[in-house]
């Protein structure tokens, strides 16, 4: 999926239409995601908007709307006839603004799996199974 230096070549986005979260939001959360994890680093090239949409089989405006929003949070930057690419820049935040947000994705991800059945066990024992690097708790 995406393409460039690195380990991105193994990256691919998957799309779940009965998952109830919309398409954009899928393919912004699984780049945000491959960052994370070191699957995407800085100046691997995403596909074009026209090439993802074609991979998905979606509407190219999905692409691009998830594109943009990468790209107004400095996650993603276009270059005019190279491509888009994985910023390079960090987008940082205070402490506070990122406790807020950890708290948020938790509790919207312990809702949303809850509400498909699962525990919190075994919630975490998906993610420490997909964690590429377990690290010591402190």
């Amino acid at each position: 999926m995406a393409r460039g230096s690195g380990s991105s070549q193994s990256f691919q986005l998957k799309l779940d239409l009965h998952s109830g979260v919309p398409v954009y939001r899928q393919i912004i959360d699984q780049v945000r995601a491959g960052i994370a994890t070191g699957a995407l680093t800085a100046g691997d090239q995403l596909p074009t908007v026209r090439q993802l949409a074609v991979d998905l089989a979606i509407n190219p405006n999905t692409v691009l709307r998830a594109y943009r929003e990468l790209e107004l949070g400095g996650t993603l930057e276009t270059h005019q006839g190279t491509g888009t690419f994985i910023g390079a820049r960090k987008v940082g935040r205070n402490d506070a603004e990122r406790e807020r947000r950890l708290a948020q994705l938790v509790g919207e991800f312990a809702a949303r799996a809850g509400a498909s059945g699962f525990t919190v066990e075994e919630l975490l024992e998906r993610l420490r199974e997909s964690a590429p690097h377990p690290t010591p708790r402190r």
